[in-house]
């Protein structure tokens, strides 16, 4: 069987205007396997978000093919659900009604919205929260509704841009370990965008380490700390190993964008 998704041979450009243009990704391959967490790792400007949008089929590539099942995205993907870090809320409805919105958008009857919706309110943890508005909410709490939004719409696989860099150290840390927990129950497939090596290092399966702009895959490493992880996994001597192999590579590509 083919990847569930995958980049081949990936090149963006975009045009900033005068005739000139910028080079985002180039020549990016990547297959991601069906309930795999992988995710993408480099600094800031070096083409995650643009993969993570050809993905969802935003935008298209100026080379190459991004895949779903094998077949070419050319349009927006609805099989792909995306979190954004912004939790992109609707202020005047309810969790309740943030979660059932897309179902509503589907045509699902209501009494299965409302069924789909309390089963994964559930999953993230915030019964007894359904009446609530955002405003009444924490970051972190916000980010679970969104979260259990797009899960109830039931995407084959969920793309994930840096949706906890807002949130305070310790809320972060908790929403690592709940997504793992949601991830293992779920069985979905996620890419997720990070800056974080920690962040990688608690999450992924496989860690895909980004070149400067242009993005490439400079290296892809697999991550062989057991599961269930919890944060407390940091302390071990094997997390510390494997951040520090994943801190030299993205050292080298630091010292090569900035000419050092």
């Amino acid at each position: 069987m083919p990847p569930i998704l995958s980049a081949e041979h990936v090149t963006r450009r975009f045009s900033i205007g005068r005739g000139a243009d910028v080079v985002a990704v180039q020549d990016f391959s990547l297959d991601v396997e069906a309930g795999e967490l992988v995710c993408l790792l480099g600094a800031s400007g070096c083409g995650k978000t643009t993969m993570l949008n050809l993905f969802a089929g935003f935008i298209q590539p100026t080379q190459g093919r991004v895949l779903l099942h094998g077949e070419p995205i050319t349009r927006i993907e609805p099989r792909c659900g995306v979190v954004f870090q912004s939790y992109a809320l609707f202020p005047w409805k309810t969790v309740q009604g943030n979660v059932e919105f897309g179902l509503r958008m589907q045509g699902v009857a209501a009494a299965e919205r409302r069924r789909r919706a309390a089963r994964f309110i559930e999953l993230v943890k915030l019964q007894g929260f359904e009446r609530h508005y955002p405003a009444e909410l924490s970051g972190g709490m916000q980010q679970r509704v969104t979260l259990a939004r797009i899960l109830a719409a039931d995407p084959e696989v969920l793309l994930m841009d840096e949706p906890f860099a807002a949130l305070d150290a310790m809320t972060r840390q908790e929403m690592q370990e709940e997504l793992l927990r949601i991830q293992e129950a779920s069985r979905k497939t996620v890419v997720f965008i990070t800056h974080s090596i920690d962040e990688a290092i608690i999450l992924a399966d496989r860690i895909v380490v980004m070149s400067a702009r242009p993005g490439r895959v400079k290296s892809v490493l697999r991550n062989t700390l057991p599961r269930p992880r919890h944060v407390s996994i940091q302390l071990s001597p094997k997390f510390a190993a494997l951040k520090a192999e994943i801190w030299g590579l993205v050292e080298q590509e630091g010292h090569r964008h900035t000419g050092g």
